[in-house]
């Protein structure tokens, strides 16, 4: 497709929905990219042609068709999957990093047709994008960032401009800065239903975000991908294989009840002294007298903020045999499902 064209690529609505859910399933798991999924379907180029045709006011109807479908399942995806999706991350990290290092990997054999012929500015271009991610996984993870209304908004830009590329998780950005948990957990059903107000205080401005980072990302994408196209996808090649230091198998929390959010918010509400009947009745969990003085020596003296930092902590742990075959096979396995979905989008174009 001409990126300088006026007339855009036809494409079936299933094949527009499906990359609808799956980015947005994509992304509200750590680790998984957006961008790849929407690679994997045949929709990369068209997708940001197509963003950067709305961001410049280059308004036509079927452009907002298009938007209309693929944001549908988009927000299917996300409302939908939340949930399901932050706790299986936190109770089988390992079993889920394992099939999301095969879903990213799929998308190299694409990006590796688009990388041809490989000349320096690729070589180049991939070395940046791997020190970019490597400076993500290993030096900002440990940088606290204040959540308020305005890093909301910055971490919405940083986080949804990053999901549009193939290889770096928005959900990823969101871990890596300790917003992973507020941010995809307001957008579940039950927050949403059980608290609209509060969740529409972080959901706007991280929205708001997002909005203009994926703007401005993809009018810079749509000219660098025209004009320096080995050096460009080299760069995408780079920020995918890199991407995987994110999601490394074999990780579990340091404090696995703090690891999820329930239990954490029960525990915070044990050491403002509320009673052992009013954690149950909110949370539906059971502390005997024994938990209460436990969890009061163990976290005395700690805020909240201060036992969600805790909750990020990872530590590696010795895998069994059985696990190192077990996470090859969902690697294997994630593969071959982004290179099915990657014909499916073939199929129906």
């Amino acid at each position: 497709m001409n990126p300088d064209s006026d007339e855009p690529e036809k494409l079936s609505p299933i094949r527009i929905v499906s990359g609808g859910v799956l980015m947005g399933l994509a992304n509200v798991v750590p680790g998984v990219s957006g961008g790849t999924m929407i690679l994997a379907m045949g929709l990369y180029d068209s997708f940001i042609d197509r963003v950067a045709k709305l961001s410049t006011l280059r308004w036509s109807v079927g452009l907002f068709v298009f938007f209309a479908i693929f944001g549908a399942g988009l927000v299917v995806a996300l409302v939908g999957g939340a949930k399901v999706a932050v706790t299986l991350v936190a109770e089988q990290r390992w079993i889920m990093y394992s099939l999301f290092i095969g879903l990213t990997l799929g998308g190299v054999p694409e990006l590796l047709k688009q990388c041809r012929p490989a000349r320096a500015t690729v070589w180049i271009g991939g070395l940046v994008g791997f020190a970019l991610m490597a400076t993500l996984a290993f030096v900002l993870k440990s940088a606290p960032v204040p959540q308020n209304m305005l890093s909301f908004f910055l971490i919405g830009a940083l986080a949804a401009s990053s999901m549009i590329l193939p290889g770096i998780s928005g959900s990823t950005i969101l871990l890596i800065f300790g917003f992973y948990e507020v941010v995809i957990g307001s957008l579940s059903s039950d927050a949403l239903r059980e608290n609209f107000q509060a969740s529409l205080l972080i959901v706007g401005p991280v929205g708001l975000g997002a909005a203009v980072g994926v703007a401005l990302l993809s009018n810079i994408l749509k000219v660098c991908l025209a004009k320096y196209r080995l050096g460009s996808h080299g760069l995408l090649m780079g920020l995918l294989l890199g991407s995987l230091l994110v999601i490394i198998p074999f990780q579990e929390p340091v404090h696995p009840e703090l690891a999820v959010k329930p239990q954490r918010k029960a525990i915070a509400m044990v050491l403002d002294g509320a009673s052992s009947e009013a954690v149950e009745a909110k949370f539906e969990l059971h502390y005997a007298a024994e938990d209460i003085a436990r969890i009061q020596a163990e976290y005395d003296g700690l805020s909240a903020t201060d036992l969600k930092l805790m909750s990020d902590e990872l530590a590696y742990f010795r895998p069994s045999v059985i696990q190192i075959l077990s996470s090859l096979g969902l690697v294997i396995a994630g593969f071959i499902i982004t290179q099915i979905i990657g014909r499916l989008g073939e199929r129906t174009a």
